[in-house]
């Protein structure tokens, strides 16, 4: 799991992934046959063999922040968000401002719960409310800070019990679940590429680009999907649960996996004796909406890892469930010649 900590604990958001793109890097050198860095910024690695050309898919960019202003007399620090986050999550928690005379640590607040007035407790937390203070008088954080300064969340990456929890396991874990098929796999049963796509979360528009330059036959995104087995979430609504492996996904609101892929997905599973479950979500969306659509198209499917506590800095997802990840997909890496996609 080191590579998994070095991932969850590197920083980039979308439009701003030099420091995890550095880290991935690292990771692919001596595992492939040549990789490039595009000019939206996706690595995309090429490992040669025979079969159909197939691209994984896992975006490297995490939610996070831009600096939108600063409080001439306080130094406090109004953020614009890059990516969907819940506001009653940010209360209280640590961030880097990343300006350009060096990282600083600063911490997420609003006004104390003691002076709020009535109105003000009833109402919803928002973004606009809150504001960064990373501790220095105004006139120095004006000279350190500048608009545009990038924001992330601070968080340290753990294992307890069977699980592992960090920041930004959306999508880390994916591009984990991709690097280590690829290195697991003996020998292809395809042509490989495999994208760390940039700007997934706001708007898959990495896998956009990187889709068409590649024109892949076969398009697997490696992402996450909501773990909802927690109090108070009725049956019917648990998209998936945490502990019983890896997920298919069927369809969620950008794609519609290929039947041919399912099938293929299931027939492994079954086979090689891995835990998976099927989802369906009718949110939400991954690289494999962008990827299916390039040029002529092709067929895609997303494999997903069950994750609680989906865009806050306790992402968590099950040991197992990462494991049977790299399984399957290292399986189907070895078999995918044998992929019928008639139908």
């Amino acid at each position: 799991m080191e590579l998994l900590k070095k991932l969850s604990e590197a920083t980039g958001v979308p439009g701003y992934e030099g420091p995890i793109r550095r880290v991935i890097l690292d990771a692919l050198a001596g595992h492939v046959d040549s990789v490039d860095v595009d000019l939206l910024g996706n690595v995309i690695a090429h490992k040669a063999g025979k079969g159909p050309v197939v691209a994984l898919a896992g975006h490297m960019d995490e939610i996070g922040f831009l600096v939108c202003h600063i409080e001439e007399k306080t130094g406090f620090l109004r953020v614009q968000p890059l990516g969907g986050f819940d506001p009653v999550t940010l209360v209280a928690q640590r961030v880097v401002v990343h300006a350009q005379g060096g990282d600083l640590v600063g911490c997420i607040g609003r006004k104390p719960i003691h002076i709020l007035t009535d109105d003000e407790k009833k109402k919803p937390v928002d973004i606009a409310d809150l504001f960064v203070d990373v501790g220095l008088p105004g006139e120095e954080v004006a000279a350190r800070v500048a608009l545009g300064d990038v924001v992330t969340m601070q968080q340290e990456f753990v294992q307890y019990g069977d699980i592992v929890s960090g920041k930004a396991i959306d999508d880390r874990v994916g591009v984990y679940v991709a690097i280590e098929a690829m290195k697991r796999a003996k020998k292809l049963g395809c042509d490989l590429y495999f994208v760390a796509t940039t700007q997934e979360e706001v708007g898959v528009r990495g896998a956009t680009v990187a889709g068409y330059r590649i024109h892949p036959q076969i398009s697997i995104a490696l992402d996450v999907c909501i773990a909802a087995d927690m109090p108070g979430v009725p049956d019917k609504d648990q998209i998936s649960q945490m502990r019983k492996g890896v997920a298919i996904s069927l369809k969620d609101a950008r794609s519609i996996s290929h039947p041919g892929l399912v099938r293929a997905f299931r027939e492994l599973a079954e086979k090689r004796k891995i835990p998976y479950q099927i989802t369906l979500s009718s949110r939400g969306g991954t690289d494999a909406g962008a990827m299916q659509l390039a040029r002529d198209g092709s067929a895609a499917i997303t494999l997903s890892i069950p994750t609680r506590y989906v865009h806050s800095v306790v992402e968590t997802v099950h040991v197992g469930a990462i494991d049977a990840a790299i399984r399957l997909l290292t399986a189907f890496l070895e078999t995918a010649h044998k992929v019928d996609l008639s139908g």
